[in-house]
C-alpha cells in the first residue's frame, strides 16, 4: 500500500487497486473533496503540473472532476511548484492543484493543495478536505453549471519577471559578472522555465537532463549520492556554478566550482546571508525562521547580522505561518527550500537562483570561497524503525524529561523533541508517512553528529 492521504495532499505510486495506490477513482474522490471544501468566489482554480510521465493523466482526471464541480480551470500546463502558486495569486483563482510528488521516483505522483493566497492548506484545512472526502457526501453540478478549462501557458513569464522585478535581485551585477553554469534539472519542468530565467539575467549555461520526460535519469532528490554526473561535470572546471533542482523546483543545491557540494543546508544560510546583509539597518534586527531538523548556521548568521532566529516545526506550512508570526525577511528549510516573503510565502528556486548570482557578483569570490564564509556544521540523518507496539508519544516524553533537568540542554517539544546543546543538537520526531522516528542530529564533524544521533537512539531502543 503506497496510497498516502495527509493534511498537505494525497500520494501514491501509480496503478494498482483503489484505496492502495493513486488511481483515478481516489483522485476523483479527493480532488471532489477538496472542491467542496475550497470557498468559492471567482470560481477558478489553477492546475499545473511536473513533467512525470503519469503527469496527463492525473491532470486529465483532476481538470474533469473540477469541471464536474462547476469550477472553472487554469490549466498552466508544465509548471513549476513556485509557478503554480503565484499563478492563483495573479489569477485571483480560489486555490490551486499542483500534480507533482517533488523528489520522489518516476512511479510517484501527488495533489498539493493550494488556498487562495497559493499557499498550501493549514492543518486545519487539510484534516476538513480528509473528513470530507472519507465522507463521500458530494454533490455534483448540473449541465448548466459545469465549468470548463483554459490553457494559459503565460505564467513561467510571468514569475520571471516577478523574480527580475526583486528589490534585491541585481539583473545588471549578475551580467557584468558573466557567469557561467551548469544545470542538472532531472527532466522535469525546471528543464522549460531555468534556461528562460538565465537567459533574463545573462547568465551562460549548459543544461545535463534537460528533457522534459519524466522518466528521471537519476534518483531525483538533490543529495550529494545522486548527483555524480553534474559533480564531474564541474570538475572540467568550465563553470562557475552548478545548479541541482527537485522535479518541481522548489529546492535547490549548489555545487562549488571545483565540483564539491556546496551543502543543501547551506542554500538558505547562503541567501539569508545576502538577505540580511542588505536589511541589517532595520530598527531591532530582522528576523529569520526554518524548523527544526534544519542546519545550526541559520542562527549563526542572522545574529551576525544583529537579527533573531526563530524554529518551527517541520513543514512548509509550519515554517510559514513561523514567518508571518515574527515578520521573517527569510526563511525555509535546511532541504534547499528558499521561501522570501517580498515574492510569496513558499519555497521557489528560481528566487534562491537569483538572490545567490546576485550576492556572488557582488561578493566578486568564487563558490567555494564563498562557502568557507559560513560556520561548518554536518549532519547526520539516522532512523529508528518501529513495531506497531511502539508508544512512539511515550518515548518522547521519557526523553523530554531525561534531559529537562540537564543545564547543558535546552529542550524543544513543539515538533517532537529537540534538544539543544551549546555545540550540538539531536531531533528525534515522529515520521507523518512512514512507521520511523527520524532522527537528524549537527555538530562541528559527521562523526560527533553521528554519535550523538546514535546515543539517542540507543536510549530510544532501551525504552522499548
Amino acid at each position: 500500500m503506497t496510497l498516502i492521504k495527509s493534511i498537505s495532499g494525497i500520494r501514491g505510486t501509480i496503478g494498482g487497486r483503489t484505496g492502495d495506490t493513486l488511481n483515478p477513482l481516489d483522485i476523483v474522490k479527493f480532488t471532489t473533496a477538496y472542491a467542496t471544501f475550497i470557498p468559492r468566489k471567482s470560481g477558478m482554480i489553477v492546475v499545473g503540473r511536473d513533467g512525470r510521465i503519469s503527469g496527463p493523466m492525473v491532470r486529465d482526471v483532476v481538470c474533469g472532476t473540477l469541471v464536474g464541480m462547476g469550477f472553472d480551470v487554469i490549466d498552466i500546463g508544465y509548471a513549476s511548484t513556485p509557478t503554480t502558486e503565484l499563478a492563483v495569486r495573479m489569477s485571483g483563482a480560489d486555490g490551486g492543484i499542483i500534480i507533482t510528488a517533488s523528489h520522489n521516483p518516476r512511479q510517484w505522483n501527488a495533489l498539493k493543495l493550494l488556498n487562495s493566497e497559493g499557499e498550501f492548506l493549514t492543518a486545519a484545512d487539510g484534516s476538513e478536505v480528509l473528513r470530507l472526502a472519507e465522507a463521500e457526501d458530494f454533490n455534483y453540478a448540473d449541465v448548466d453549471h459545469l465549468g470548463h478549462v483554459t490553457v494559459d501557458n503565460s505564467f513561467d513569464d510571468r514569475h520571471i519577471q516577478s523574480v527580475l522585478d526583486l528589490k534585491l535581485v541585481d539583473a545588471e551585477a549578475i551580467r557584468k559578472a558573466r557567469f557561467t553554469v551548469c544545470v542538472d534539472s532531472i527532466n522535469s519542468v525546471g528543464g522549460i522555465i531555468l534556461p528562460k530565467l538565465l537567459e533574463r539575467l545573462g547568465v551562460g549555461y549548459k543544461f545535463l537532463n534537460a528533457d522534459v520526460t519524466g522518466d528521471f535519469a537519476h534518483n531525483p532528490e538533490p543529495l550529494e549520492k545522486n548527483l555524480t554526473g553534474i559533480m564531474d561535470e564541474m570538475r572540467t572546471g568550465r563553470y562557475d556554478l552548478g545548479i541541482v533542482v527537485d522535479p518541481d523546483v522548489d529546492r535547490l543545491a549548489f555545487i562549488c566550482e571545483d565540483g564539491k557540494m556546496f551543502g543543501e543546508e547551506y542554500t538558505l544560510v547562503s541567501v539569508a546571508d545576502y538577505v540580511l546583509s542588505a536589511t541589517s539597518e532595520t530598527a531591532g534586527g530582522a528576523y529569520t525562521v526554518s524548523n527544526l531538523s534544519s542546519t545550526r548556521a541559520l542562527r549563526d548568521v542572522t545574529e551576525k547580522h544583529g537579527g533573531h532566529y526563530s524554529a518551527a516545526a517541520v513543514g512548509e506550512v509550519n515554517v510559514t505561518t513561523k514567518m508571518k508570526e515574527v515578520g521573517a525577511v527569510i526563511g525555509g528549510e535546511g532541504n534547499g527550500g528558499v521561501i522570501y516573503p517580498e515574492s510569496h510565502y513558499g519555497r521557489d528556486a528560481l528566487v534562491g537562483i537569483a538572490l545567490f548570482l546576485t550576492s556572488l557578483a557582488k561578493k566578486g569570490c568564487k563558490v567555494s570561497e564563498l562557502r568557507k564564509q559560513f560556520p561548518d556544521y554536518q549532519i547526520a540523518k539516522n532512523r529508528i524503525d518501529l513495531t506497531p507496539q511502539t508508544d512512539v508519544d511515550a518515548i518522547l516524553v521519557r526523553v523530554k524529561e531525561m534531559f529537562a533537568k540537564d543545564p547543558s540542554a535546552q529542550v524543544n517539544d513543539i515538533d517532537g523533541v529537540k534538544i539543544d546543546f551549546p555545540d550540538r543538537w539531536v531531533h528525534l520526531r515522529k515520521s507523518n508517512t512512514e512507521p520511523i522516528i527520524r532522527v537528524y542530529s549537527e555538530a562541528a564533524t559527521m562523526e560527533a553528529a553521528d554519535e550523538l544521533g546514535k546515543r539517542l537512539m540507543q536510549v530510544v531502543y532501551d525504552m522499548q
